[in-house]
Order: C-alpha cells, then structure tokens, then sequence
C-alpha cells in the first residue's frame, strides 16, 4: 500500500511540474504548431455544440476543399494569426503574440463578428500541453463591459494533434451566456 501511495505521489508531483513550467514560450509553439488549414469537422464530431448549424456555415461543415479555421505565422514568426470561419459572413481574426519583449506572457486581440475587439491574456495555470486557455484581460475596458463579448478562448488538441476544438465563450452583463461559439477541426 505504501508503494501505491508514494508511487501516486510521484506521479501527480511530476505531472503537476510539468504543467506550472507550461509558459508563454511553449504556449506560442504550440500556436505555431497549428500553422495551416483547418476544415469543420462533419456534423457527427460536433460534439456538445450546435454553432456548426449556422446557415451561414452550411458551405464549410465537412467539406474538405473549405477551411473553417487557418492559423499563419506573420511578422517574422512574432506573430501568430487564427483565421476563424474564413470566407464566411461569420469570419473572425485573432491575433496570438508575446506581451512584452521578454515574453512573459501572450496577449491575444480577437476581431468579432460583434463589432468588438477584446483583449486576452494566456492563462498559464490553466493551459497544459493539450489545451490553451486565454481569459478577457480585465484592464481592458471590453473586458469590464455588460457589452456582449467573448470572454474567454480554449483551443483543445487531440488525435495527435489533427483535431482541434476552439471554444470562444461569451459573457453579456458581467456574466456567462448561455450559448457560446464552439467548434470542432480538422487539420487538413
């Protein structure tokens, strides 16, 4: 029993390490590994979400000659662009890049559809190999509105890095809403 239980210990010590030295340098390589084009995944691996069901979306659901989602490297590589629903009247731009010059932490500006433009910080806490998490910066004054924005980013990786999941939640007065914008990709 004392094995198990040093051996639990050592596990969950080692893998909690490995996720609080995630910081803002590994956070940008994993954007940039995201490099490329990206379909809509077919109505079957839209799992938990129905923002795929937009009429406005109906040409890009699945079809493989149609990017839902385009991620580049610009600026020299400071810079890394998410292209989201491009083509689309649904079409929206992020923008991932270091906060300040010794990279500290990533700052994300997302141009919306909503006629806004909040500001993000990376949570390094929360985001992991696997999952990044960028949180409304609260400075902002989007950020502090009763506005109708997104307030939070999460782009989730699995199958070895050829499914992607983007979740941009949105909040309205202060507060979560009820249906936000979440997609499922595939790398093309």
């Amino acid at each position: 029993m004392f094995k198990i239980t040093l051996s639990l210990i050592i596990t969950f010590s080692l893998s909690n390490s490995l996720y609080a030295q995630t910081d803002a340098f590994d956070i940008y390589d994993w954007m940039e590994s995201l490099k490329g084009e990206w379909i809509l995944s077919p109505a079957e691996k839209q799992v938990g979400t129905d923002s795929y069901k937009s009429p406005k979306l109906k040409s890009i659901v699945g079809n493989p000659n149609k990017p839902g989602m385009v991620f580049k490297a610009i600026g020299k590589n400071s810079t890394v662009q998410e292209d989201l629903l491009p083509d689309t009247e649904k079409q929206m731009v992020t923008m991932y890049h270091c906060k300040d010059i010794e990279c500290n932490n990533l700052k994300a500006t997302h141009y919306c559809v909503k006629q806004n433009q909040p500001e993000f910080i990376a949570n390094l806490k929360e985001s992991t190999p696997t999952r990044i998490v960028f949180d409304c910066d609260m400075s902002t004054q989007v950020c502090q509105s009763d506005e109708d924005h997104v307030h939070t980013i999460i782009h989730e990786i699995t199958e070895n890095g050829r499914h992607l999941k983007s979740s941009y939640l949105s909040w309205k007065d202060k507060k979560p809403k009820d249906i936000s914008s979440i997609y499922h990709f595939d790398r093309k």
